[in-house]
């Protein structure tokens, strides 16, 4: 049982209790309440939450993933039905609440989930332009991260990013992704990957801590199967460039342990770690770049503003001191409710340019 299952499970008794007493008081707005039914449909909630998870970690199926698809759709309408009731009873304190305005509070979350959906399925392409004072020529990496491939957006994710880096291929000379191919909801396969096949440009992969949940070995294997090269705490030259793949299993209490065999100083050096730390070390190491993602930029409010104060870096591009960069994308997927607000689904074109 991976982690992500168990994080899962762990976590269903306390959910099922948060749905009853949340459903509880939304129901309470309208009409009275039979706590035995209301028993009932929290069960059923939280079957729904934990039971396609341990089905799909050993064959994904169109109806687990669907399953899989209502629960987190569910989960984020949870959450937003939590705040609108609390807005609700504050309200009700100081003035006088008709049902209609009730209602017309409550219908906000369902109009916010269609657009939330919507961009979270819309997979954008920003750019960004960093300068350097080296660089013999113009240089263009399609960086992405947090693709996420699972129960929830299977194979139609991976045809969705492979179309959009086939549009770059006159544009960008390499795509980098920071880690979180997949997301540890559903197996995976040999041939899950195969239309980065059809990619004409290197497509460069680091591990990152969802890629351990199904088996390392299997997402190495299916990358190595579809023709991307895995930088696994290793490094490999393209032209100008010099990139640095250091794999991101767990937290660590200490900095990676990483020397200047890893640079070379002719070159533009690129670290490519999946999650947004060590900046500075890196930099004063000598890496020109730092290519991250994990955070997800907190992907939908108000979850963006609780990400800005736990990562010091949470989203975009950052330069310091010593005129070296670290950027962090937001991710072409995202973390159990397939949902964004405030935040894109982004494949990011990072311009080097000579200042």
């Amino acid at each position: 049982m991976n982690p992500r299952t168990r994080r899962v499970l762990f976590i269903t008794p306390f959910y099922m209790l948060f749905e009853f007493f949340l459903l509880k008081y939304l129901f309470l707005l309208f009409c009275k309440v039979n706590e035995s039914h209301l028993l009932v449909l929290v069960l059923l909630i939280g079957l729904l939450h934990c039971i396609p998870v341990l089905f799909e970690n050993k064959k994904s199926t169109s109806i687990g993933r669907l399953l899989n698809t209502i629960d987190g759709v569910w989960m984020w309408a949870s959450v937003m039905f939590f705040f609108d009731i609390v807005v609700i009873y504050i309200l009700g304190r100081f003035i006088s609440m008709p049902i209609e305005l009730i209602s017309c509070l409550i219908l906000i979350v369902p109009v916010l989930g269609v657009y939330n959906y919507y961009k979270a399925h819309k997979l954008v392409v920003n750019e960004e332009t960093l300068l350097f004072d080296n660089l013999p020529h113009d240089i263009n990496i399609a960086h992405l991260s947090d693709v996420h491939f699972g129960s929830v957006r299977h194979r139609p994710i991976i045809r969705l990013v492979a179309d959009k880096l086939k549009e770059l291929e006159g544009t960008c000379d390499v795509a980098i992704i920071s880690g979180d191919l997949v997301d540890g909801s559903s197996a995976v396969e040999i041939d899950d990957f195969l239309d980065f096949r059809d990619v004409k440009m290197p497509i460069i992969f680091t591990p990152g801590n969802h890629d351990f949940y199904p088996g390392v070995d299997n997402v190495i294997a299916a990358c190595k199967n579809a023709g991307i090269i895995v930088l696994d705490n290793e490094r490999k030259e393209f032209g100008d460039l010099n990139i640095f793949g250091l794999t991101y299993k767990s937290k660590l209490a200490t900095i990676p342990k990483i020397d200047e065999s890893c640079l070379n100083p002719k070159k533009i050096n690129i670290i490519n770690y999946h999650v947004p730390y060590y900046w500075e070390e890196f930099s004063s190491l000598g890496f020109d770049i730092q290519l991250s993602g994990h955070t997800h930029g907190g992907q939908f409010y108000p979850a963006i503003n609780f990400a800005n104060l736990i990562f010091k870096y949470n989203m975009g591009l950052f330069r310091d001191d010593l005129g070296n960069y670290l950027h962090v994308t937001t991710g072409v997927g995202f973390t159990d409710a397939p949902m964004r607000w405030g935040t894109d689904s982004e494949l990011v074109i990072l311009k080097l340019r000579k200042n």
